[in-house]
């Protein structure tokens, strides 16, 4: 349209109708502090990411974008709840969109949305609490090192790498586990309620499913990519918005944490290699 055309609108009062706002977050990646040099989903640090995405004018939706495997149980409804604040105080819908994976904290976080949608082969579900570590009593032995711990509170040697297994830690743990999984249980009930199809057992047994199951199963609400359900919904002049953190453009560049912690003499590239091993396993759980 030309200028001309524009002022014969305005005067008038005819000036184009402004499109219509859905902002994008990205959820991406392990849930939890990594290495480092490495940045995992944290409250601390989405919360400025959450906040401006519902500051934005002419604000239809907020959309999630989920692609994780899980992680600390603890950020992740820290970061689900402070979305459901906003969206609750602002009266502004939440719609989640899984890309690879939404499985155990990932779900959790996609629960967040008052709608949830996935791809056909997305990974969803893995509704529980897992533990993993490595035991090395045999190999001191071996090398005849002698373990040296020393405690305040009988309790506090609880699970060490270095020493037998004890079965009352491993009943302990157990129980701290059911306590986690009773909270995500909770959630998911809560945020899904009568669209869940699946018995209990079934559904938070742990397993996962592809986006097809889990749409019979009540998990997601449908089938479907960010642009085109918000182009349907909103119109074909919808304006995705993402809204990003804000780091200096070197570490966005080379995919760093903005963190001030410890310099590479300090072995923060050893810590970073075992935190990108783990978040390695995490993912090859579900076979990606």
């Amino acid at each position: 349209m030309d200028i001309a055309s524009l002022l014969h609108r305005w005067s008038f009062g005819r000036l184009p109708e402004p499109p219509p706002i859905v902002t994008v977050i990205r959820l991406s990646g392990v849930i939890g502090s990594l290495g480092p040099l490495r940045s995992g989903l944290t409250l601390s640090a989405l919360a400025p990411v959450i906040e401006r995405a519902f500051k934005a004018p002419r604000l239809k939706a907020v959309a999630l974008q989920v692609n994780s495997p899980g992680g600390s149980p603890v950020q992740s409804a820290l970061i689900a709840r402070r979305i459901r604040e906003l969206a609750e105080e602002k009266k502004i819908p939440v719609v989640a969109f899984c890309e690879d994976a939404a499985a155990s904290g990932g779900y959790w976080l996609a629960c967040a949305a008052d709608e949830i949608f996935a791809d056909d082969s997305s990974i969803l579900g893995s509704i529980g609490v897992i533990s993993a570590g490595f035991g090395f009593p045999e190999l001191l032995k071996r090398f005849g090192i002698e373990r040296r711990l020393h405690t305040a509170g009988e309790r506090k040697r609880m699970l060490d790498p270095f020493l037998e297994e004890d079965p009352k830690d491993v009943t302990r743990l157990k129980a701290i586990q059911k306590d986690m999984h009773a909270t995500f249980i909770d959630t998911v009930k809560a945020r899904r309620g009568d669209r869940l199809k699946g018995s209990d057992k079934a559904l938070f047994s742990g397993e996962f499913w592809t986006g097809k199951k889990a749409l019979e199963l009540g998990l997601i609400d449908g089938l479907g990519h960010l642009r085109a359900v918000m182009r349907e919904r909103y119109g074909d002049k919808v304006h995705l918005k993402p809204v990003d953190g804000a780091r200096p453009w070197w570490r966005r560049r080379l995919g760093l944490a903005d963190t001030r912690g410890p310099s590479l003499a300090d072995g923060a590239w050893a810590a970073d290699l075992l935190a990108a091993a783990e978040e390695r396993a995490l993912w090859s759980r579900y076979g990606l």
